[in-house]
């Protein structure tokens, strides 16, 4: 199974939660790329998916668009006079879905975040046509964002495979506390306060990413 992975904005643990994807399934046995399409300013996120297992991959391979601009993609290309290939990254996705079982493809910034003029990261997910993750960082004011992005993937009439609420250290208040929970009572996807440490403990619509027939 192939994932898009998003988020309720920018900074909110996208790569992290590939990061530990990618180890779970790999501890599943299976043969997995994480593929960062974008990286505007600096290619850290697409270094930190090299870095968890590279399989023979280049960075090149998981992060073919690289603006060196740090704003939203369509800004950057602007500034930079460059043209953003998405056929390109349609097909570099499409060689890494052949060659191996699973690839999780980490988005840039939030769902709405303009790659052109007429082209937004939500048009990404559908033109890959994946299922996709929404992450969110677990704060005050977490709720809106979280159901408007999870609300948006599915009426763009994409599969919401879940919403994972990435916990800060140290910032355990009243919201931090019950969002997991008021969220749960509220959509319609599973809904998790983070990853765990095994394919096994994670919801059972998720354990299927393990299946390899």
């Amino acid at each position: 199974m192939n994932l898009f992975v998003t988020g309720t904005d920018t900074g909110v643990g996208k790569t992290h939660t590939v990061v530990q994807l990618l180890r779970l399934l790999r501890a599943a046995g299976l043969r997995c790329a994480g593929m960062k399409p974008i990286c505007c300013g600096d290619r850290q996120d697409a270094q930190l998916l090299l870095a968890a297992g590279s399989e023979g991959l280049s960075l090149d391979e998981l992060n073919p668009i690289w603006l060196k601009t740090p704003a939203a993609p369509f800004a950057a290309a602007l500034v930079e006079q460059a043209e953003i290939d998405i056929p390109r990254i349609s097909e570099i996705f499409g060689d890494l879905a052949r060659r191996f079982d699973c690839v999780i493809v980490e988005g840039v910034g939030g769902w709405l975040v303009p790659i052109r003029a007429d082209f937004f990261v939500s048009d990404l997910a559908g033109k890959l046509d994946l299922p996709v993750l929404v992450v969110a960082q677990n704060r005050l004011g977490c709720l809106s964002h979280s159901m408007l992005t999870v609300r948006a993937v599915q009426a763009q009439k994409l599969k919401c495979a879940g919403l994972v609420m990435n916990e800060p250290p140290g910032q355990r208040d009243i919201a931090v506390s019950t969002n997991v929970d008021i969220l749960r009572r509220l959509l319609d996807v599973p809904v998790v306060g983070g990853l765990s440490e095994t394919m096994a403990e994670l919801p059972s619509e998720w354990q299927t990413m393990s299946d390899k027939v």
